[in-house]
């Protein structure tokens, strides 16, 4: 990331550290993503080994607890826009995540927190967790998700707020931090899928859940110690309520008629301590306007604003409604892409489980073969962001290379096509299993194939392409295209993203999985995944994909930036 010049004419105006504030950012999310990931990244093998629950429900369970650490942003975000501030929000959901971290480890720790260890194959016959232990498991998760739901969508608005918006380096810096955030992001999963889950599986789940817990008390010793120098933007109230009153005033005047020159005549007062960007005018969803008009029943107060803001609201505030409103359309499309890599990371695992893990006499973590999606994506984003983005920089004119919804249409087919080579491994995977010696079998009883896991890395890589395309584009969307006072929130509904995702994909294994039990072709999603059509479910999912692609295509055709994009990049 590029140094900004930091000017100080006088003692009041804002000092932006930029990049001095990094090690102090990416050092607190580096070790809080290796602690969470350390605990989630395993989960499923958790579910399935210590609490001896079966796949199904621990893919319905998995999915359910991922959706929700992913809708609670959208609560941490409003509360972080509205009342706390991002850096007092951040400092509560460590906290929180610290405590869900520990309580976690003492699931393991403490035999009466989890059943007995299931020592038969068959997974009828092993003892299943009592309501306390679900209980105290929750409690657990409970933390977790509060944690998630303050740091989610807090870190990265956070970081950006450390650059000065008005300095032009700056606005490049804040692209190179927003892609090497998911950089050391990926790379700290990679580290938990591997290290921590062989801990986890092969040491002691004890000692591999207290080792997330450390580190998580890493994280928030780095971010304490950075605070003096850290830029906090003051909420500036509740950005909501701002929305609201723009649709109650459009309803209310809804009968008066259009003006025929709105960019002169509708109500433009702004006030002086306003820290968005002034919108200029657009003509979509031109029916908000109305919130805008002035009637005969308007007062206004000698400082030019609005006397009832519930009947007369500022076409700025109209703008900024319509931003949010315009984004609706991207975003139905982006939570659909989460199903497909939902779906993947659940089944991947599986898929392992039941696949020939050993390279010599060592045996890969099953959860650990997940590490390749977020590899890839490690490696891809520096050459992306180092060599290709400069070079199409200078064919383009833009300033990320390609515009921000092109490089998140990519990731959207990529996605597709990732699902297409899933089915097709699946089907070797499964054919290998009946027609060559199995390898034994594994807890559930289903029989091991002989096909290699290294037959995984293609699906898993591809996954890693498409997130690193998609997730970091929808990063950069969501935070520019919300105006300044509700980036957390935008953040929040990128975010919210994921929970649609990972609940439709949930809902997905339920319907399937209950549809299907008396198909012809048998249950798709049985215990045994030789036994099903894992194959099935996923030429499915990659039928979703290629529907949501041509959806995605039409919506950015019709969609307008909230900032012109700039044919030439500026001078320097």
């Amino acid at each position: 990331m590029e140094e900004e010049k930091i000017t100080t004419p006088n003692a009041n105006e804002t000092k932006y550290r930029g990049i001095k504030a990094m090690p102090f950012i990416i050092g607190n999310e580096m070790f809080e993503k290796l602690g969470t990931f350390g605990i989630s990244s395993n989960f499923l093998v958790y579910l399935t080994t210590v609490f001896n629950i079966k796949h199904v429900t621990a893919a319905i369970v998995g999915s359910v607890y991922l959706g929700t650490t992913f809708f609670t942003p959208l609560i941490g975000g409003y509360i972080a826009d509205s009342y706390l501030g991002r850096f007092k929000t951040l400092c509560f959901a460590s906290i929180a995540s610290l405590v869900g971290m520990f309580l976690m480890t003492l699931t393991a720790a403490v035999s009466k927190l989890h059943p007995p260890d299931c020592k038969v194959k068959e997974n009828e016959l092993c003892i299943q967790p009592t309501a306390p232990q679900w209980a105290f498991l929750l409690l657990a998760t409970g933390f977790l998700v509060i944690g998630s739901g303050g740091i989610r969508p807090c870190t990265m608005a956070f970081g950006a707020d450390q650059f000065d918006p008005k300095n032009e380096t700056s606005k490049r810096s804040i692209n190179s931090f927003i892609n090497w955030y998911y950089f050391v992001l990926s790379s700290c999963l990679v580290v938990s899928l591997t290290l921590t889950v062989y801990v986890q599986s092969n040491l002691s789940w004890s000692i591999g859940l207290a080792l997330p817990s450390c580190l998580m008390f890493i994280a928030c010793i780095l971010f304490f110690l950075g605070s003096r120098i850290y830029v906090k933007v003051k909420p500036e109230g509740s950005p909501v309520t701002s929305v609201i009153q723009v649709l109650v005033a459009a309803t209310r005047k809804w009968k008066l008629n259009q003006p025929e020159y709105p960019e002169v005549s509708l109500f433009n007062h702004i006030p002086k301590d306003s820290m968005n960007s002034k919108l200029d005018y657009t003509n979509q969803f031109r029916f908000l306007d109305k919130a805008a008009i002035v009637s005969a029943d308007d007062l206004i107060n000698a400082d030019g604003s609005a006397a009832n803001p519930w009947r007369l609201c500022r076409i700025q505030q109209v703008e900024e409604v319509k931003c949010l409103v315009r984004v609706l359309p991207i975003w139905a499309s982006t939570s659909v892409f989460h199903i497909p890599t939902t779906s993947l990371h659940t089944y991947a695992v599986f898929q392992a489980l039941q696949s020939n893990r050993h390279l010599g006499k060592f045996q890969v973590p099953a959860a650990s073969y997940i590490a390749f999606c977020w590899l890839s994506m490690s490696i891809w984003i520096p050459i992306y962001d180092r060599f290709i983005v400069p070079s199409l920089r200078k064919i383009t004119g833009q300033e990320g290379g390609i515009t921000i919804l092109q490089r998140i249409g990519i990731g959207t087919l990529l996605s597709a096509i990732m699902m297409l080579v899933s089915a097709i491994i699946e089907q070797r995977r499964r054919n290998t299993a009946f027609m060559f010696p199995t390898l034994g079998t594994t807890k559930g009883g289903g029989a091991i194939s002989s096909m290699s896991a290294l037959w995984l890395i293609p699906q898993l890589s591809i996954s890693g392409l498409a997130d690193a395309f998609s997730i970091v584009g929808q990063v950069e969307f969501y935070y520019k295209q919300f105006p300044e006072n509700m980036k957390s929130m935008g953040m929040s509904v990128y975010l919210l993203g994921f929970t649609v995702g990972s609940y439709a994909s949930g809902l997905m294994v339920s319907i399937v999985h209950q549809t299907t039990k008396g198909a012809a072709t048998g249950n798709w999603l049985p215990e045994d995944l030789n036994e099903g059509r894992l194959d099935y479910f996923y030429y499915t999912i990659t039928g979703i994909g290629v529907v949501n692609f041509f959806y995605f295509v039409l919506c950015s055709r019709w969609y307008r930036y909230k900032e012109p994009v700039p044919s030439k990049m500026p001078q320097e």
